[in-house]
């Protein structure tokens, strides 16, 4: 076997290995998932804007709530993260 055919295969192979690696780890439904419906885009917003009304799911889980009937003009600052 030459040199050639020897560092192809070996490239296949950690291609390969690498390939099955990340299905592993994220799983085949979410690499298909990120692929097919990530249509992020540049945001319009600007300084001084006001923010979009949004709507969350109450504690009940089937209320909708939106923020701009509960603020009544109030800021407001959502933090989303981990304090875990």
């Amino acid at each position: 076997m030459t040199l050639l055919r020897k560092v192809l295969l070996g490239g296949g192979i950690a291609v390969a290995l690498a390939a099955a690696a990340a299905t592993a780890v994220i799983g085949p439904r979410n690499i298909i998932g990120m692929l097919r419906y990530d249509k992020r885009q540049e945001g319009t917003l600007r300084v001084g804007d006001t923010a979009p009304d949004a709507a969350l799911v109450a504690l009940d889980g089937r209320t909708r709530e939106h923020l701009a009937q509960r603020l009544g003009g109030k800021p407001l600052v959502l933090v989303f993260g981990s304090f875990t």
